[in-house]
């Protein structure tokens, strides 16, 4: 008997490890819904949501082939154990997985027990990330030869077996509160392959230059980054797909091409950037908590102001574009991500708050949360990485330039739909158009300053030590190399793009 696992690869069609395990006998498909994980920090209501959609369509397609998902609750290794008493499991089958330190953890306990019970364990690699690697030297090679690779097709046919399963939880019980989430995100695949085609085809002709501002963003941005966390997509499925509309665009005459091309190299390297941070955290996972470099520590950890933080969780600074972008986050559980580094940015930067609850409750907001991307793009916007550029962000001048006319303020920010458009941005000097809108909890500029004195005074002292190189030689990005087969995924334009200094996602 095969136990296919599932975990953050919800889907049937290009799945190595319910193709292999199909072949080698009688399988299980399973999903393990742990309640301990979603009892975890970083876990909430819209990413349970959004997993019961996923589950319900995944038993959708098995029951097609012949077997439906069973879903078990409770603890990994004793259901595994249960199973493995009732069948004499002779194979575990699972992507690999990078995801939280709970997770981790678990995985450790698994591997314990099947080595223990002599049950080999197949974990096939899934979107480009690689265990136990030791040098980031090829490993763009690595990750453009897997995605290059042929599309693996879904089995044909299941043997029937009687395994019963569990029902899923409710949030009650999984102690999963109420939010604020009111424009929800459905998950699934048949709204996945949706979403890939409508931006493919229409949505993301002006990607490169509409991506950056939440007026235009959520309409010109993919929105797949949380179907690609769940996995209902594979991330090879996607670059097959986009290499084959960047084929099709080639055809198109000249004058009606440009836009396309420039937004179909834009959204290739996110695509390669996704996998690239995840490989972060697969190699170092104390990123998850720690400093990456020690020069920062002390810095933030001993002073916190709790009001200031609570402000800043609902949207409540004063400051008309952080607030906006955070009642949005709250909404609807997604942001773009130049929005997403900028309240990053003047939580570390403007308040002085350490990175990790801040992470927290935005990866508890976050539908597409990736611990690998989040907990690495945290300590970016924060400053603590040693190696990247320091980027203290002008919520006032965020907003001019990417909400110039304030129209996404006033769709999320109420009190403010009678400011005249010259005061959107500095509210508080027309105070009598406020209408409860808060003054600002802080000095922007005096705080910006202070922020930069003490960065750049860290960065100077650390910059050509001996922890900063290594931290280079462990993380830094190497410059990609172009790809002949699939043309769509680099460019010589796009050569010397550095994703430690871009954005990340296909937000």
């Amino acid at each position: 008997m095969q136990v296919v696992w599932f975990k953050r690869d919800l889907r049937i069609h290009d799945h190595a490890a319910l193709a292999m395990a199909s072949k080698n006998g009688p399988c299980i498909p399973l999903y393990i819904l742990e309640p301990a994980l979603w009892h975890q920090a970083d876990m909430s209501q819209r990413q349970y949501q959004f997993l019961t959609d996923c589950l319900s369509e995944l038993d959708i397609e098995l029951r097609k082939l012949g077997q439906q998902l069973v879903i078990k609750v409770g603890d990994a290794v004793t259901i595994l154990q249960e199973i493995n008493e009732q069948y004499a499991i002779s194979g575990l089958w699972s992507h690999q997985e990078t995801w939280n330190s709970w997770t981790y953890a678990r995985d450790k306990r698994v591997k314990d027990w099947a080595n223990k019970h002599a049950i080999p364990w197949h974990q096939p690699v899934q979107n480009g990330v690689i265990r136990c690697l030791r040098t980031r030297n090829g490993w763009a090679s690595k990750w453009h030869s897997q995605m290059n690779g042929s599309l693996i097709p879904s089995p044909v046919q299941f043997s029937k077996i009687n395994c019963r399963s569990d029902s899923l939880p409710t949030l009650a019980v999984l102690g999963l509160h109420t939010d604020g989430y009111s424009v929800r995100q459905q998950g699934g695949r048949v709204e996945a392959l949706s979403l890939l085609t409508s931006f493919l085809e229409d949505r993301g002709e002006g990607y490169t230059k509409e991506m950056s501002s939440p007026v235009t963003a959520f309409d010109s941005c993919s929105r797949l980054s949380s179907h690609l966390a769940f996995g209902t997509l594979s991330m090879r499925e996607v670059v097959h797909a986009l290499e084959q509309r960047h084929q099709e665009i080639q055809s198109y005459p000249s004058a009606s091409r440009g836009k396309w091309l420039a937004s179909i190299r834009s959204f290739s390297r996110r695509l390669r950037w996704h996998s690239h941070f995840i490989q972060k955290l697969e190699d170092e996972p104390r990123l998850e908590f720690e400093n990456q470099h020690s020069a920062y520590d002390g810095l933030r950890e001993n002073e916190f102001n709790t009001t200031h933080f609570e402000a800043w969780k609902v949207g409540k600074t004063g400051y008309p574009m952080i607030d906006a972008c955070m009642r949005a986050l709250i909404a609807t559980g997604w942001l773009n991500f130049r929005m997403r580094a900028m309240l990053a940015s003047f939580a570390s930067f403007h308040l002085w708050l350490h990175w990790r609850q801040p992470a927290l409750h935005l990866g508890r907001l976050f539908v597409d949360y990736e611990p690998g991307i989040h907990y690495s793009q945290m300590q970016m916007q924060s400053g603590t990485t040693g190696i990247n550029s320091i980027r203290i962000y002008n919520p006032i001048k965020q907003g001019v330039d990417h909400d110039p006319d304030g129209l996404f303020i006033k769709s999320w920010i109420p009190e403010l739909q009678n400011m005249p458009k010259e005061y959107i941005h500095r509210p508080w000097e027309l105070p009598e158009q406020m209408n409860g809108y808060p003054l600002p909890i802080i000095d922007e500029k005096k705080a910006r300053q202070f922020a930069a004195d003490k960065m750049y005074s860290l960065r100077k002292k650390s910059k050509n030590s001996q922890e900063t190189e290594k931290i280079i030689i462990k993380h830094a990005s190497r410059k990609p190399m172009i790809n002949s087969k699939k043309s769509a995924t680099v460019s010589k334009k796009d050569k010397n793009k550095d994703p430690l200094t871009q954005g990340v996602l296909p937000f």
